[in-house]
């Protein structure tokens, strides 16, 4: 092994150190196996409304440079793999679906205009800089007048046949519209957090109403329109559904995944499965018991608007919670926001904020938790098996090139010495207090 470096970040500073080499492994110490696990397909964004608008409110060098830094291989952040909201999000500007014109079984009126002032800019700015991102989409809730009571927000999904399918129906009709725009959609998520009734976008499913919907309608019609578009389960937010939370039987069972994949029907058309919030306690038990199946992690939590680095650190463990339990990619929420506040009241932390009225742009704790993982960790690498007394903050890849890639924190009130084991060579490293470091072995 040559070149070892590490880069570690502190304060949002980055140093560039040089490890030195050393006879055996200390008390605290990180050993990095050669087993190969799942493949890494990278790291992204979800593409929202509100973060198009904080960018067009700077000159065009500053929001050249943002976009540059997030989109563009080999830059900073390098993303991969991106969400598209279908309809409004609860970071859309205000409520939408693509159509909404009651009673329109026959989709007459569905149409992507919207889209085209906000969403597919911002999407092909990203495709400009990078043409091989992989794009998933979902959406917070269906047309109104789909659902049992016609509002935006809360409610469910009829029950009924013709609903059913033109609802299906809309699902092709989006994937076919971005097509035409240039932007392949590789995976669709059939609801965004499904179990929970939310004052902004939202539609509640039950495991069996999702598993029917799949296996009834959505599978067969994308089938039957001669799609290539893959149907994942997500995004899976709980194992619980809201009704159980208050009963005697309130289990920790996961109702949506576990119910459509263990039904033959619905899982031939399931490639996938997304997890996001309190839905990592479940991920493990759905690796394991479908391992054949490729994951995400969805949406990265998003906090409170503070960009505190405690918070950071938080997210930093999020992201080696769902790759060392088998994920294939992460995907942060919002990357740049003007103030964090969405249109339905909640503050939330992205990576960039923007002031605009002094056109100042700020890089956040949570910008340099991603850079560590995303900038180093390449598209196709593998994660490998590690141990030791240092590895409950750290994970380890392999790169397609062969290097290796080890990413540590270092959350506690002191500085810490550790060793680092790489292919029987031990090297000495030091993590600062609240630190996140990137270490590469050529």
């Amino acid at each position: 092994m040559t070149a070892t470096q590490i880069e570690s970040t502190v304060t949002q500073q980055f140093v560039t150190h040089t490890l030195t080499t050393t006879v055996q492994p200390q008390h605290d110490h990180l050993k990095v196996g050669t087993q190969t696990k799942q493949e890494i397909w990278g790291f992204g964004q979800t593409f929202n409304e509100l973060g198009w608008q904080a960018l067009s409110q700077l000159p065009q060098t500053k929001r050249d440079e943002i976009l540059d830094d997030l989109f563009k291989p080999e830059d900073g952040e390098n993303y991969q793999v991106c969400r598209i909201p279908i309809g409004a999000s609860d970071y859309a500007l205000n409520w939408y679906s693509l159509d909404e014109t009651p009673g329109d079984y026959d989709l007459k009126d569905f149409s992507i205009e919207r889209d085209r002032k906000y969403l597919i800019p911002y999407i092909k700015a990203a495709q400009q800089r990078n043409p091989n991102i992989i794009f998933s989409a979902s959406p917070w809730s269906a047309p109104t007048w789909m659902k049992t009571k016609p509002v935006m927000n809360y409610g469910v999904l009829k029950s009924d046949a013709k609903t059913q399918q033109a609802y299906a129906n809309y699902f092709v009709k989006f994937v076919q519209a971005y097509e035409e725009e240039g932007i392949h959609i590789s995976q669709i998520f059939p609801q965004n957090e499904p179990q929970r009734d939310q004052k902004f976008p939202s539609c509640c499913w039950t495991g069996e109403t999702m598993r029917d919907f799949i296996k009834d309608y959505l599978g067969p019609t994308f089938k039957r329109a001669g799609l290539n578009t893959e149907i994942w389960l997500g995004t899976i937010n709980s194992p619980l559904e809201d009704t159980e939370m208050t009963k005697d039987e309130t289990t920790d069972y996961p109702v949506i995944s576990e119910t459509v994949l263990s039904d033959p029907e619905a899982y031939q058309y399931i490639k996938g499965v997304t997890y996001q919030w309190a839905g990592k306690s479940v991920l493990q038990r759905t690796v394991q018991a479908f391992p054949e199946l490729n994951y995400f992690q969805s949406e990265s939590e998003c906090g409170n608007g503070h960009n505190s680095w405690t918070y950071a650190e938080y997210v930093f463990n999020l992201f080696r919670h769902y790759f060392s339990n088998g994920v294939n990619a992460y995907l942060y929420w919002n990357s740049v926001l003007q103030d964090g506040e969405s249109t339905w009241g909640w503050l939330q932390n992205s990576m960039i904020s923007v002031d605009s009225a002094t056109q100042s742009v700020t890089y956040n704790p949570e910008y340099y938790v991603m850079r560590h993982y995303a900038h180093y960790v390449r598209p196709g690498a593998h994660l490998l098996d590690y141990g030791g007394h240092a590895s409950g903050e750290a994970t380890a890849y392999r790169n397609p090139d062969g290097s290796i890639v080890v990413v540590m924190s270092n959350s506690m009130n002191h500085d810490r010495n550790v060793t680092i084991e790489v292919n029987d060579q031990c090297y000495q490293a030091h993590l600062a207090e609240h630190s996140f470091n990137t270490f590469i072995f050529e």
